[in-house]
């Protein structure tokens, strides 16, 4: 079996949706400015665009490995930058073995020598992906069965509140809709940044007062600063926050500033959890021994894709450090939970509002149901296009 062709196809479709579909946006590293903190949601890459009140336009960006036996591996969708690296990378591995991942993603590592990591390993992550997708589609087993498991038969999930309201009133509402989902958890996002000062903390203090109060005392609470805070902001934060018992804070300052994400980690009174925007197994390596986190959060559609989760859960487990992989695929990070050890990957990560449009043209999007997944035995990671939702298509080129 050799592979013939990569190729991107782009679905274009719409669906209703229930209220306003974008909240408040999280905080972000550009806040530092004020002219950015103002900034509200714009039109988002991969993201739904909210054509008229109700009504939401989505466009799906699907990676396709071909190969001489008919087979196809399928992943997405992915952005529209990582996908056209992917296109430049076809001559690489036209030609090779589907089902020799290392060989390929080896390939591909060593071609990107200025891509080791960001946009590009982006582009590796997803074509590793399909690959993977395409070898439980030659062998009949679903990836993880391949990777090893199943390790249980249903997971728990915790809830991302990603592009909901922060203000007080409707976090005790939300929060407590979710407890009564049956989330192990849920996680909200902070608004404000140290360019706001106590102001801004204080509100960020009420959102997670407020998300407390909604979901009782049995529900995790994890909260995200997406990069954007200081080690003062956060300890400052950390000190206040213990009262109400919250589970992390995520990704409280840029992520090569790995020094400090060990003095957090080292002195901060709540755990503090991160490595989204980390890449393969030696930018991990590094987190691990400098101590800089408490809980690992590597994405597979970023870090590197299947084949290097696998490295970094390795690497993990010899640590002793807990991975709950960043959930913009829940299709692959499922897959990859139920096929490690409980106390090693513990939970998965529904990112319950963009789920909406990522896996829009699924014939069966995974849907937590009363705050578990239960995976299928459809071969590969059980993507299939539903043909029906797809009002127009086209080939990226």
């Amino acid at each position: 079996m050799r592979i013939t062709d990569l190729r991107c196809v782009v679905y274009e479709g719409e669906c209703d949706h229930d209220g306003p579909y974008y909240g408040d946006r999280q905080v972000r590293p550009t806040d530092i400015y004020e002219t950015f903190r103002i900034k509200e949601w714009g039109r988002e890459d991969n993201l739904p665009f909210e054509m008229a009140p109700g009504k939401l336009s989505i466009t799906g960006r699907f990676l396709y490995v071909d190969t001489d036996e008919g087979v196809s591996g399928l992943f997405g969708p992915i952005g529209l930058a990582p996908a056209i690296l992917a296109l430049q990378m076809k001559s690489l591995i036209v030609g090779l073995d589907p089902l020799a991942t290392n060989m390929v993603w080896d390939v591909l590592y060593r071609a990107a020598i200025h891509g080791r990591k960001g946009t590009p390993m982006l582009a590796i992550s997803a074509i590793d992906c399909a690959l993977w997708d395409l070898k439980g589609k030659v062998m009949g087993q679903p990836l993880y069965r391949l990777l090893g498991g199943p390790t249980r038969t249903e997971m728990p999930a915790y809830v991302s509140a990603l592009a909901y309201p922060v203000d007080p009133d409707f976090v005790a509402g939300q929060a407590r809709r979710f407890a009564h989902q049956g989330y192990a958890g849920q996680k909200w996002f902070f608004r404000h940044g140290p360019g706001e000062g106590k102001a801004g903390l204080n509100k960020n203090l009420a959102m997670l007062e407020a998300a407390r109060s909604g979901a009782g005392e049995d529900c995790a609470i994890m909260l995200d600063a997406w990069n954007s805070w200081t080690v003062p902001y956060t300890l400052e934060f950390a000190a206040a926050a213990t009262r109400w018992n919250p589970a992390w804070i995520e990704e409280p300052v840029l992520p090569d500033m790995l020094d400090q994400m060990a003095e957090l980690t080292r002195r901060s009174p709540v755990r503090i959890a991160g490595g989204e925007h980390e890449y393969t197994r030696w930018g991990f390596l590094d987190i691990f021994q400098r101590k800089s986190l408490d809980i690992i959060q590597a994405d597979p559609m970023w870090c590197g894709g299947i084949t290097e989760m696998i490295s970094i859960c390795a690497l993990a487990s010899a640590y002793g450090k807990t991975v709950i992989p960043h959930g913009e695929s829940i299709a692959v990070c499922a897959h990859i939970v139920a096929s490690q050890p409980p106390d090693l990957c513990p939970l998965v990560e529904n990112l319950e509002k963009f789920n909406t449009g990522w896996q829009h043209f699924l014939v069966d999007p995974i849907k937590p149901v009363s705050g578990k997944i239960r995976l299928d035995d459809r071969p590969g990671l059980g993507l299939v296009i539903d043909e029906t939702k797809v009002m127009r298509q086209s080939l990226l080129s």
